[in-house]
């Protein structure tokens, strides 16, 4: 099962129709955990900050029923094809600089206009012919910086059409602008959020996974940025909310891959970052993927889950950095 469409970054945004990439080859290198000195987030990140003795949510039954307590938890990544087409999201390493790389945009208005550096292969959620999000996730390790697009489409060897674009210092904890979308509802990155292959093959996976939910509140909760809820309804989660599996859920029977995963999910949560199916968290694309390993993790339930009161993490409004313990 594919998960719903994105509903776009921005709340009046929608999503064109799917074009074809100019054919070429596909040669970047598959993402690993702490390669050379770009990390994808740092340390004192809220990705990276611990959640599992933070204090329970005041409204944490009601987003958890609004979510979908009967709902399985999905992991929407792995290997091989879903209807015919890869699933998850794919990041396309980047170590050496290429040119800058003209990127034209629908919402240009909370978007960077410029800056990015594509590079000719890079890969598109779902593959060229998708009619999804097309998400395009470049982690560039040369300048420490995520280059991301929400519904891209390639228009030449140096040129992006895209609904919305984002530019990420990975070196930095500046958060965007107040109000400001990204390639996600929320406004976050996407990279720092995936599940990576190389981090569940290792075993531990040290950060927050992003996650999505059929409907949420026109409000947004930091680290979020912008919201596109579909209504206010104090019974909807906002973007930017946490959530965790509950330290009572037993992890131990499960396969690695998933096991990595659920600890995960356990001890730093998930980041509620956009509309779409209910419980769907989300990896990259990888051929090491095994998916009968990763379907263990659909035997969780929405009730499994609970919302943390993050709040007492944060530091400055406009910083992604997390208070010291």
């Amino acid at each position: 099962m594919r998960a719903s469409r994105h509903i776009p970054a921005l709340a009046t945004a929608t999503a064109l129709a799917a074009v074809c990439l100019l054919p070429g080859p596909v040669s970047a290198a598959p993402a690993a955990p702490g390669d050379g000195p770009c990390a994808t987030s740092l340390p004192d990140s809220f990705w990276r900050a611990p959640v599992d003795t933070l204090p329970l949510h005041p409204a944490s039954a009601r987003y958890v029923s609004s979510i979908g307590s009967a709902q399985p938890l999905h992991p929407d990544f792995g290997s091989g094809l879903i209807e015919g087409q890869p699933f998850g999201i794919p990041i396309t390493v980047s170590d050496t600089q290429v040119p800058e790389t003209k990127v034209t945009l629908d919402y240009p208005e909370e978007s960077e206009r410029s800056g990015y550096r594509i590079p000719q292969d890079a890969r598109v959620e779902n593959g060229p012919a998708s009619d999804g999000d097309r998400h395009v996730v470049v982690w560039d390790r040369g300048l420490c910086k995520s280059y991301e697009l929400f519904d891209a489409k390639q228009q030449g060897p140096d040129a992006w059409h895209a609904g919305s674009g984002a530019i990420f210092d990975l070196r930095s904890h500046e958060l965007r602008p107040d109000g400001w979308t990204s390639a996600d509802a929320a406004g976050l990155a996407i990279l720092p959020g995936l599940v990576r292959y190389e981090e569940a093959a290792a075993g531990r996976i040290d950060h927050a996974i992003r996650i999505t939910v059929p409907r949420s509140d026109q409000s947004y909760l930091w680290p979020a940025r912008h919201q596109a809820g579909a209504a206010a309804d104090a019974s909807l989660p906002p973007m930017g909310l946490r959530l965790r599996l509950k330290d009572s859920v037993d992890t131990t029977r499960l396969p690695p891959q998933a096991r990595a995963v659920a600890e995960a999910l356990k001890k730093y949560g998930a980041i509620v970052a956009d509309n779409g199916s209910p419980w769907y968290i989300t990896g990259e694309e990888h051929s090491g993927w095994d998916n009968s390993q990763l379907d263990a993790l659909k035997d969780f339930k929405g009730s499994d889950f609970e919302a943390v009161d993050a709040s007492g993490l944060r530091l400055s409004p406009d910083s992604g950095a997390v208070a010291p313990k």
